[in-house]
């Protein structure tokens, strides 16, 4: 998991949550898929949040 990624997503939590449509947007700025960002946020024991399609389980 890059570096970059690993702190925009800690940066962006809220409720020690990571809302859905920030993980959305995290994919898109670090150009990687948000299965990847779902998948970082797992290994960070980092629950997704406000999840609207089920991307996240």
């Amino acid at each position: 998991m890059s570096a970059d990624l690993e702190g925009k997503i800690k940066s962006s939590l809220v409720d020690d949550r990571l809302p859905c449509a920030v993980a959305f947007q995290i994919a898109r700025e670090v150009k990687v898929s948000p299965r990847e960002v779902g998948e970082a946020a797992n290994r960070l024991s980092i629950r997704i949040s406000h999840c609207q399609l089920g991307c996240f389980p």
